[in-house]
């Protein structure tokens, strides 16, 4: 059958669409091409996707009623939903609220409200955040925690993501997953993201901004390991437990450690075999200042055990921004 991926033009959907196609699934892929970043580096992604037959991309405002339902019916085979278009990035969203209500509420209304037309749908995955922890003190961050006090808009729509999910999965009995997914690194990544940002900055010279004085602490999460979890969770779509155990699940996918970033900028340092010029800023609005998850959910329903540590994970990312850079 046929699996739709949404955002697929995205660091993550590449990667999730990629290693669907390699397992012999047909791929539809969706995006909107939106400039948040660079479009061309979106373009890039598609067209090492669009290599494949089964691969078939349409270009979508998800927010839009009705567009990605007509589609959908259109195509036909569609059994598995995997949903990761979002509008991304914290601090993006203390100043565009708007881009987040309607890329992350009212498309991800969109995409279930498709779904619950889909005759025979199988599973629907959606993409969560470590953002919805907020700045709870207790590491590291299980799915049973609190999460009624974000720090973002970004967080906030995230949660909300969720919580509309559930209420699907409680009424139609549509089984949903959410994966909280926690700073997600590697080649073909997001060039607002920090280690991208580190790494141009450090090339180039120019001094990188470490904010919170630099202490910091991020689970940093391999592109590969998250894809892994991805695909398990779509391949194990929650049971029907009845009224009071709706077909819905989260699990959070990173990579069960908190690396220091003075530690992180080491690695990278290594990776790129150049020293950084450091310059310690305070604590920005909406953010953080640590994020740690407990996988003992995901490592036990979903067989996932992230492998790459962040040495390997950065030197792999180095190579690949080296050469996609000198091929442009």
């Amino acid at each position: 059958m046929t699996v739709l991926v949404t955002g697929a033009a995205g660091f993550i959907g590449y990667h999730v669409s990629a290693a669907l196609l390699a397992r012999g699934e047909r791929v539809i892929g969706v995006d909107n091409l939106n400039p948040y970043y660079s479009v061309a580096l979106k373009r890039a992604r598609l067209k090492q996707l669009q290599a494949h037959k089964r691969f078939a991309f349409h270009r979508v405002e998800l927010a839009r009623p009705g567009r990605l339902e007509a589609l959908v019916k259109r195509a036909r085979g569609v059994d598995r939903v995997v949903h990761l278009a979002a509008q991304a990035g914290v601090r993006y969203s203390l100043d565009h609220p708007r881009a987040y209500v309607e890329s992350n509420l009212v498309a991800q209304l969109e995409v279930m409200e498709t779904c619950r037309a889909l005759n025979g749908l199988k599973h629907f995955v959606y993409a969560s955040s470590s953002s919805v922890y907020g700045r709870n003190a207790k590491l590291p961050f299980a799915e049973d925690d609190r999460v009624e006090t974000p720090q973002s808009l970004y967080a906030a729509t995230k949660r909300a993501d969720e919580l509309m999910a559930y209420c699907y999965a409680h009424l139609y009995r549509m089984p949903t997953t959410g994966l909280r997914f926690f700073t997600v690194y590697g080649p073909w990544g997001r060039p607002d993201m920090a280690y991208w940002l580190f790494a141009e900055a450090i090339e180039r010279g120019k001094p990188i901004k470490l904010f919170n004085e630099g202490r910091m602490r991020r689970d940093f999460t391999y592109i590969d390991d998250v894809v892994e979890g991805v695909l398990a969770a779509l391949d194990r779509p929650p049971a029907d437990g009845g009224p009071d155990a709706p077909p819905h699940q989260l699990y959070n996918l990173g990579n069960n450690r908190a690396e220091d970033l003075d530690r992180f900028v080491s690695a990278l340092e290594r990776a790129l075999g150049k020293t950084a010029k450091r310059q310690y800023l305070p604590m920005q609005k909406g953010d953080v200042p640590a994020t740690y998850a407990d996988v003992t959910a995901a490592r036990r329903d979903l067989s996932f055990a992230p492998r790459t540590a962040i040495d390997e994970g950065l030197r792999r990312f180095v190579d690949w921004y080296r050469d996609y850079h000198k091929r442009r």
